[in-house]
């Protein structure tokens, strides 16, 4: 047991620490599922199993309550796994690492996976206690919601008996949310030409590090900064200036995250080398004083690289680099109804660079069908421009409360 065991309410965290030591990430829940079926087994609870994977736990109202109506709690068992560069973590294996940093938990390096363990833990903590005066109660925890709503999607028909479901993924105690964003992940994939450097360039690194990153639904709207978007604008700056040309380029894990690192593996001219660094240098003071009341520990570097001198041709690098800086970003479009809520967003969460191919992973969320449509064509359009073929898959309708609340 780690040091936020003994948090209050202490029930809570005890089975947030729990989970935080059995490895869950999004596709890898089964450790995690067992763990909890064994668990409900044992303090005597009726526990399912859909085809899918999902869990529903039942507990029966409490004595007096049986007529009242039946209460649904839902979490999700995955987790998002994203980790530091420097971070040695296998996500499949490892435990999450939590500390107690003043008032906030936090993990050693990785994603502490309070979404969802912490609604987990609560309702966990709910079937545990033994006071608690309630009617019918089930507990459902579906599986991979962070990397396609598997379990969402697959649920089984008429499983659930309760009349209410409350969901416990949302980010404000003492705060009932109604309605949720839609999404869908986007993808653009370029094919690119290579060839091997003539004379007179050397190999070097540009990383962007230090960002806080975040959830790119809950954290989109805070002035968070995108690591792939800061490396893509300095690029389409200065390559041209410099006679850059790009080797490899990555950046971000996971489409639902804000990306904090991201890298560009370029070959620049020997006699620009030192021109290269100071550039950079002079981009971290303009990023600081633009972004520095959010992104505190910035650090952005020029390092050696041994990477191979084969380039991108001048053609797919001018394109590729024309993207990552023209595609949308963040906030799209605030609520009308809703003072405060986000209604369309758009985050280009990781960039890889995989032999031949490069690609640009986004995921938008609306709350609005229309909204998240409306997005897809910009980058189907901003894809077509730039000769890469684009994808759009695993969409999911919007839950726009306005109708109920109207």
């Amino acid at each position: 047991m780690s040091e936020i065991s003994q948090l209050s309410p202490q029930p809570v965290w005890q089975f947030f620490d729990k989970i935080c030591s059995i490895p869950h990430p999004s596709k890898h829940e089964e450790q995690l599922a067992q763990y909890i079926i064994g668990w409900a087994e044992g303090e005597g609870l009726e526990v399912e199993r859909d085809d899918t994977g999902n869990v529903l736990i039942r507990k029966p109202a409490t004595s007096g309550m049986e007529n009242h109506k039946g209460v649904v709690l839902q979490a999700h068992i995955d987790m998002v796994p994203q980790k530091n560069e420097d971070t040695i973590h296998d996500f499949t294996k490892d435990p999450i690492r939590p500390y107690i940093d003043g008032e906030w938990v936090t993990a050693e390096g990785t994603t502490l996976g309070s979404d969802n363990g912490m609604g987990m833990a609560a309702c966990l903590a709910v079937l545990a206690d033994k006071d608690i005066a309630h009617g019918p109660l089930e507990v459902l925890l579906t599986i991979d919601e962070e990397a396609g709503m598997t379990g969402a999607f697959g649920l089984k028909a008429n499983w659930l008996k309760g009349d209410i479901l409350l969901n416990t993924d949302s980010e404000q105690e003492g705060e009932v949310y109604m309605g949720c964003a839609g999404g869908v992940d986007a993808s653009l994939a370029f094919t690119v030409e290579k060839a091997e450097l003539a004379e007179g360039y050397v190999a070097a690194r540009l990383q962007v590090k230090g960002l806080k990153g975040g959830h790119s639904g809950c954290d989109i709207h805070t002035g968070r900064s995108n690591a792939n978007k800061l490396v893509g604008r300095f690029l389409a700056a200065h390559v041209d200036e410099l006679g850059l040309r790009l080797l490899g380029i990555g950046g971000g894990t996971l489409r639902n995250a804000i990306p904090r690192e991201a890298f560009a593996d370029v070959a620049v001219p020997t006699a620009q080398r030192e021109k290269l660094e100071t550039l950079f240098a002079e981009y971290l003071s303009v990023l600081n004083a633009e972004l520095g009341a959010v992104e505190t520990s910035l650090d952005l570097s020029v390092t050696d690289s041994n990477a191979p001198l084969i380039a991108l041709s001048n053609s797919d690098q001018a394109r590729i680099i024309a993207t990552i800086n023209a595609c949308p970003n963040g906030v799209i479009r605030m609520s009308d109804d809703i003072e405060g809520v986000v209604e369309t967003s758009l985050n280009l969460g990781v960039i890889t660079t995989e032999g031949n191919t490069i690609t640009l992973l986004c995921l938008i969320r609306s709350l609005t069908d229309t909204g998240r449509q409306s997005v897809e064509s910009m980058l189907a359009s901003l894809a077509e421009l730039a000769g890469a073929a684009s994808s759009f898959t695993g969409a999911y309708p919007a839950g726009n409360p306005m109708p109920t609340l109207k």
